[in-house]
């Protein structure tokens, strides 16, 4: 039986897929840590998983394989107006 090799997009794609299974995962692990020492661990690694995720995404984007449509300004503006008012005082 012969084997399909997989193509370049389909492994950045299951990488960050991957990438973003691994930083929830020790997200979790973090969170839940009850000792300082090792929740100090858990959050070097999420922080070295997000850098290799960051970077994935980066040169998927940069190949034209990940596309982010922009905000539009109507939306941010709400966005913004909301978690303003979540912050004020309320009487």
């Amino acid at each position: 039986m012969d084997q399909i090799p997989m193509q370049e997009k389909e492994v950045f794609n299951d990488v960050l897929s991957s990438q973003k299974f691994i930083t929830d995962t020790y997200n979790t692990f973090a969170n839940e840590c009850v000792t300082p020492n090792v929740r100090s661990e858990f959050m070097r690694i999420l922080n070295e998983e997000h850098q290799i995720q960051s970077e994935v995404f980066d040169e998927m984007q940069k190949r034209g394989w990940y596309q982010t449509p922009a905000a539009e300004q109507q939306k941010i503006q709400q966005a913004k107006q909301k978690y303003q008012n979540m912050n004020q005082p309320q009487a």
